[in-house]
């Protein structure tokens, strides 16, 4: 049998904080412990807030605290013909369809809805896709789309769980609500998410089913804001016919007022942490590590 397959998956989009050191080294040491492989893996498709100085400096912060990775280090933005073929399959199978609503227009859908009541929201407490443009005719479609008009692909979220049976995945760790072992996915609870972009190739939930087969990884082990998002992944893995890897979602690391970390939190960050005189060990105790 192979040795289990682990990653850490950061954005170059801001400094690491203590959350990330937090993801880091539950991979590194789960790889140690099992024998397994940490691969790294730099999700940079967000042109617009992916610069090379985070990028250099995540290998430097994870250096600092003594994880060891493999290279090479496989760069999202390397591998877009990748995504592009989990879309153009999905797209194959009926289940894309562009949206060319704004940002501000689908806000403005959205109260209109909520005039006779309240809207539903995802799990992240976004509203669900209001619009109608599952309903514009190919010919309308392909007309806005010659215009130049900007869109997003969305999944026909009814029309995909059609296409499939029971969906479930693994949990070795826990859940917000304390879920362990087998969970029940429920992808509806999304809406129709969002799978790319006219400027941009793919969304964080295509290209990480994807990346996440391509690399072997077994076990995922990431932050409990994306236990939810895991029904999602749940059946993009199904409908491509992708293996489903473990999950162990573990709890997040908050600041003084409960709150998620964020990359602007200058307080947790390593690099000013470091620059304060912490060391790796003193890390690992700020985030509850052995």
């Amino acid at each position: 049998m192979p040795p289990p397959v682990f990653r850490f998956a950061p954005s170059p989009n801001g400094f690491l904080h203590l959350g990330h050191a937090c993801s880091a080294l539950l991979n590194f040491d789960r790889a140690r412990d099992t024998g397994g492989r940490l691969l790294l893996r730099i999700e940079d498709i967000d042109a617009t807030r992916c610069r090379p100085e985070f990028e250099a400096a995540i290998y430097e912060d994870l250096a600092w605290l003594g994880i060891v990775w493999e290279t090479p280090v496989r760069r999202q933005s390397e591998h877009l013909a990748d995504y592009r073929a989990a879309l153009d399959s999905l797209t194959t199978l009926g289940l894309v369809y562009p949206c060319f609503e704004s940002r501000a227009e689908i806000t403005k859908l959205v109260a209109q809805r909520e005039a006779s009541g309240p809207w539903p929201r995802d799990p992240d407490g976004a509203p669900l896709y209001p619009g109608t443009a599952k309903s514009l005719s190919p010919s309308k479609r392909a007309q806005l789309i010659a215009s130049g008009a900007p869109y997003a692909l969305r999944l026909d979220m009814d029309a995909a769980c059609r296409r499939v049976s029971r969906l479930a995945w693994t949990e070795l760790g826990e859940g917000p609500d304390g879920e362990h072992g087998t969970v029940s996915a429920q992808p509806q609870a999304w809406g129709d998410v969002i799978l790319a972009r006219k400027e941009t190739p793919t969304s964080y939930h295509l290209a990480v089913v994807v990346d996440d087969a391509l690399q072997d990884v077994s076990e995922v082990v990431r932050g409990q804001d994306l236990f939810h998002a895991t029904s999602v992944h749940a059946l993009l893995q199904a409908l491509l016919g992708l293996p489903v890897p473990d999950y162990r979602h573990h709890p997040l690391i908050r600041d003084a007022a409960g709150q998620k970390l964020a990359k602007s939190s200058r307080a947790t960050g390593l690099r000013e942490l470091r620059a304060g005189g912490a060391t790796p060990a003193d890390i690992r105790r700020l985030v509850g590590l052995a």
